[in-house]
């Protein structure tokens, strides 16, 4: 009982205080406690009151050495106590809560006093594991309990440790100094923490922990995270953070792995066992490609009838190596392409096939799907076939090594010369179909040089590329329309007419193709055939690119199968469930694609700001002014300047006012 002239026993700010009641108010008690101050406390607060009364009309100087005297005995006596012992007496009894009086005495044995009562208390409040005071009496904490709050202890310690030692190793890394796993053994598990923090931010598993660890480190700036992973190793100076947020798969599992190595050229004889399969061998086939490409898809031939020209366009049979239902074929379904990132690129299939056993390597003997089209003098289709076949190609050849020949006389390479003619016939046919020829520069990145990243604009319309393109473009719509004669079930590509037409024929400024872009219809992937509006085609797949498109993958098995006499290999529902999920994983790899390009271009762009860039006025509207940055071709848009009138066609300049490829921040200024 709480009466004027009792010590009682009080916690303020996690500290306790021993105070003399001098006055009970009714709703309080007025105290003096060991320090001399005087305070108010309710009842709720008090924690144990005295059995001995003490006379509060002494003086203050004899009340206070009373009340430090208690304090200091009780808190020697509570660092003596070893509450185990007492656990292990009271955890046996069948009753789980006891006043502080019978513990004590079990304790000290003996007289009790009330420091004794009151040291034990402290005890228990101080103790983390055997008891729990609650509503006045003190719980005895079962084994279970007592065993889960030593292990949550040793977490704490162990984080607190980690909070203590990491904050010292991560600035060691972030000031430059090299970090082991041998000095400091969590650092693999900690850096990997930190690489999904930078990556997806609250949603890391451990974002508090590393948030605690990046703010003890006093790295508390916006990108430090991603400096330490650059520093320590992790990741490169210009790590392609959207591919690793966009979950693309990378590396290749095991058993793609094991797939792969297992698949081998397969000999001449083996092939030509299947009576299907045509011996093409004494064809002059060339590929035509970039100087650097390694994966080889297609491949071309031509030959003069008379008044009739055979085209030959033979895809790499991938299918031969990788059937519907094994691990590389679902691979390629979630991969779904090939990515080509200025740095280098994810191949959709392990680089031993793409750039080995499936590519139509030169001088090798290859499987191939052959689309072997006669022509008129005018470009049109007298007849076409798509056969299986056995191809060796004869000559490699690159873009600018073809555009070198075209520019000779024809004698020298008649059939270039011929594919050549009636590519230009072909292109002409689907502008008059009204196909879209939105040939915008290729913007060529170049970053060997990670301090000075340079861009080159390349034309897309040489002669080399409208060649391959047009050829494709043909095979392409061949496939497309002997799935749609046959009513069999597809993947066709098709889009309805721009909602706005701008630019007509062959050869359109770029303004006005820049525009064009603003106005196209979104494409379609569907099941059965639609008219392509773009390509200025009825109906068009592709089947061209079967090394890099899980589509084209999925067409050349469903050409394959009804070419051989077996009927469609994928059925109406399968065609949907393909057409879905490609979709959804062709989106992912196109947001990736724009992200890395656009990183690489403010990578080009920072070292110039502040400057002015010229820029061509696209279009404009009553709130924005749509730009293309001319020397990287990068779309801006900007508020209309009313001291600044502009056109259309208008070529302006405008000032790079801030760059941050990090914070994947452009903003421009008049």
């Amino acid at each position: 009982m709480t009466v004027p002239g009792c010590i009682v026993e009080y916690i303020e700010g996690g500290k306790f205080f021993c105070g003399l009641v001098t006055a009970d108010t009714g709703k309080r008690f007025r105290l003096l406690n060991q320090n001399g101050r005087e305070l108010n406390l309710p009842a709720s607060r008090i924690l144990l009151s005295s059995a001995t009364r003490y006379n509060s009309n002494e003086s203050r100087t004899t009340l206070l050495h009373i009340l430090e005297k208690a304090a200091d005995n009780r808190r020697k006596l509570s660092e003596k106590i070893d509450l185990a012992e007492i656990w292990e007496l009271a955890v046996q009894e069948n009753q789980t809560s006891f006043s502080a009086t019978f513990l004590a005495e079990l304790q000290f044995g003996g007289e009790l006093t009330d420091d004794r009562i009151a040291a034990f208390l402290r005890a228990v409040f101080t103790d983390r594991f055997y008891f729990k005071y609650k509503n006045g009496m003190i719980t005895v904490h079962t084994e279970e309990q007592v065993e889960k709050l030593r292990h949550q202890l040793k977490k704490e310690q162990e984080k607190e440790a980690l909070l203590t030692e990491g904050a010292k190793f991560l600035q060691q890394i972030y000031q430059g100094e090299k970090v082991s796993a041998a000095a400091w053994p969590q650092l693999p598990q900690v850096l990997e923490w930190l690489a999904e923090y930078v990556l997806v931010g609250n949603d890391a598993e451990q974002a508090e922990q590393i948030r605690q660890l990046l703010q003890r480190a006093g790295l508390n700036k916006p990108h430090d995270g991603y400096t330490l992973l650059v520093n320590a190793g992790i990741w490169q100076r210009d790590e392609n953070l959207a591919l690793l947020k966009a979950d693309q798969p990378v590396d290749f599992s095991d058993e793609c792995l094991q797939q792969a190595l297992s698949l081998a050229d397969p000999d001449v004889e083996t092939l030509l066992t299947d009576p299907k399969r045509m011996d093409l061998r004494r064809l002059e086939t060339f590929t035509i490609d970039a100087a650097s490409t390694r994966d080889y898809d297609d491949a071309l031939h031509v030959e003069q009838h008379g008044d009739i020209v055979r085209i030959g366009i033979h895809i790499a049979d991938v299918g031969y190596y990788i059937k519907p239902g094994s691990p590389l074929f679902e691979e390629s379904l979630e991969r779904c392409t090939s990515l080509y990132f200025p740095e280098g690129h994810v191949p959709m299939l392990p680089p031993v096939l793409s750039q080995g056993v499936c590519s139509l390597i030169q001088g090798q003997p290859k499987p191939a799907m052959s689309f072997l089209i006669d022509l008129d003098r005018k470009g049109t289709i007298i007849h076409s076939k798509i056969v299986r076949s056995l191809i060796q190609v004869k000559r490699r050849l690159s873009y600018l090594e073809v555009d070198a020949i075209l520019e000779k006389k024809p004698e020298s390479e008649p059939d270039l010369y011929l594919l050549n003619a009636i590519a230009q016939t072909l292109q002409q046919q689907r502008v008059n179909n009204g196909a879209l020829l939105l040939s915008l520069p290729d913007v060529n990145i170049d970053v060997r040089n990670p301090e000075k990243i340079s861009v080159r604009l390349s034309p897309v319309d040489t002669p080399a590329r409208t060649l391959v393109s047009e050829m494709m473009i043909l095979a392409n719509s061949v496939a497309a329309s002997y799935l749609a004669g046959q009513e069999a079930p597809g993947l066709f590509r098709s889009q309805p007419p721009p909602r706005k037409r701008i630019i007509n024929g062959i050869h359109n400024a770029m303004q006005d193709i820049a525009r064009q872009r603003r106005f196209l219809s979104r494409g379609e992937l569907t099941v059965h055939p639609k008219p392509h509006s773009g390509l200025g085609v009825n109906c068009y797949t592709t089947v061209t690119s079967p090394i890099r498109r899980a589509l084209d993958l999925i067409i050349q098995h469903q050409l394959a199968h009804m070419i051989s006499g077996r009927g469609i290999l994928f059925s109406n529902d399968e065609c949907k469930t393909f057409s879905g999920l490609i979709g959804q994983k062709l989106a992912r790899a196109a947001g990736v694609r724009q992200q890395r390009h656009r990183y690489w271009i403010l990578r080009y762009l920072e070292p110039m700001q502040g400057k002015t860039l010229p820029a061509l006025v696209v279009g404009q509207g009553p709130r924005r002014v749509n730009l293309l940055l001319l020397d990287c071709l990068f779309d801006i848009d900007l508020p209309p300047n009313p001291a600044f009138p502009v056109d259309a066609g208008d070529t302006v300049r405008v000032r790079l006012a801030r760059v941050s490829p990090l914070d994947n921040v452009l903003r421009v200024e008049w």
